[in-house]
């Protein structure tokens, strides 16, 4: 089993995972990690229809993903994708290894601060990245895979 891309994009289905990360990680499989999308089917619809067809598309609750992850075959290059930091801890919790986190969309709203261009994050989802550094994780921010990628820590 392989994650070929671990990334926090609160839009998670769109143009540049589709074509930039796609292609330049050769994925076959991606999971989406949100518990709005995963209990709602239409929803879930709509996600597994904007992916290509030979494209194995899995959506899960936070609760429910490190088992899905588990699952993972050997053949797999998996693309994970939540909205929000607090999945990457929750997989980090539950054993899962995670060598980097990318982080690609986290857009203002509410509550959050501008980190860096479209990149925000409240208090809370600071603290979470920061936990995910603290266990060796890399989090990098890198919008498409052609960008280069910078370390999360330059921001904090």
């Amino acid at each position: 089993m392989s994650i070929v891309l671990a990334r926090i994009d609160d839009r998670l289905i769109h143009g540049q995972v589709m074509t930039s990360w796609l292609n330049y990680t050769g994925a076959n499989k991606i999971i989406v990690i949100d518990d709005v999308t995963a209990n709602d089917s239409f929803l879930t619809m709509i996600i597994k229809t904007l992916v290509p067809a030979n494209i194995v598309t899995q959506v899960t609750t936070v609760a429910d993903s490190a088992a899905v992850i588990a699952g993972l075959q050997d053949h797999d290059k998996a693309i994970i994708l939540a909205k929000t930091p607090e999945a990457y801890v929750h997989l980090a919790d539950s054993g899962v290894k995670l060598a980097k986190v990318n982080i690609g969309g986290m857009g203002i709203k509410p509550g959050r601060k501008t980190v860096y261009k479209n990149i925000s994050a409240s208090e809370a989802e600071t603290d979470q990245l920061k936990q995910l550094i603290q266990r060796g994780i890399l989090v990098e921010i890198q919008m498409v895979a052609e960008d280069p990628a910078m370390d999360f820590k330059r921001f904090i």
